[in-house]
């Protein structure tokens, strides 16, 4: 006899994670992505104030993700909210890759939702030689679980913190520098040639002369009434 009423699955502990954390963050946003809304609407963009983009979901199926159309203070993510709610995006998780891209292909990225957020976004600067984007989302793929979702979340902020400050201080120091660059190359270019051309022979002679020793003269040195012993 066929069960009447079938057992209910309850939501896994990250998506209970997305519902929850997801909700609040969108409530607290709120006035902030309603306001950047209006500015944006008034400077009426060419291609409208949300940016639409098919990219590829849970289990390999597409959907229309929404962005606002800026990136100041990475307004772009929170406006991404809404999609955590209704399950097409995750806290965490790898990029969203557009429809057809080849790395949304790969077997282990239909195993789990994208995210805002990920482990390639947090280590993106990091020293290490292996820290890149593919293998650490598939990295995250293979390990996740709550306790590490949590540990991306609170490294998320100082990440894009110093990447903010990363992006400000660079062209200014370039600017600063390339005064003095332009003056050391050249100085540089410039050809070290003698005045006269004989002084080509002397002047090779000094530069190949060994350190600690004394470069060779023409200008009698010896004191007066100086005879050589015989």
């Amino acid at each position: 006899m066929k069960q009447l009423f079938e057992p209910k699955r309850l939501p896994e502990p990250k998506r209970l994670l997305d519902l929850a954390l997801g909700s609040a963050l969108l409530v607290l946003a709120a006035p902030v992505l309603m306001a950047a809304t209006l500015t944006v609407a008034l400077t009426r963009p060419a291609g409208g104030v949300f940016v639409r983009e098919y990219r590829t979901g849970l289990n390999g199926r597409p959907f229309v993700l929404s962005s606002l159309r800026t990136r100041l203070f990475r307004l772009d993510l929170l406006s991404r909210l809404p999609h955590v709610v209704r399950g097409e995006l995750s806290l965490v998780g790898p990029a969203p890759l557009k429809v057809g891209s080849p790395a949304a292909a790969a077997p282990w990225r239909r195993l789990v939702r994208p995210g805002l957020t990920g482990l390639a976004q947090v280590r993106r600067h990091s020293p290490l030689p292996w820290d890149e984007a593919p293998l650490l989302d598939q990295h995250y793929v293979e390990q996740h679980w709550i306790g590490l979702d949590l540990a991306i979340l609170v490294r998320t902020l100082p990440a894009l913190c110093a990447a903010h400050a990363r992006s400000e201080t660079q062209p200014r120091a370039w600017l600063f520098a390339q005064p003095f660059a332009r003056s050391y190359a050249q100085s540089y270019a410039r050809p070290c040639l003698p005045a006269h051309p004989r002084a080509l022979p002397r002047a090779r002679a000094r530069a190949f002369t060994p350190r600690g020793e004394g470069a060779l003269s023409d200008t009698d040195h010896r004191l007066r009434r100086y005879i050589a012993a015989r």
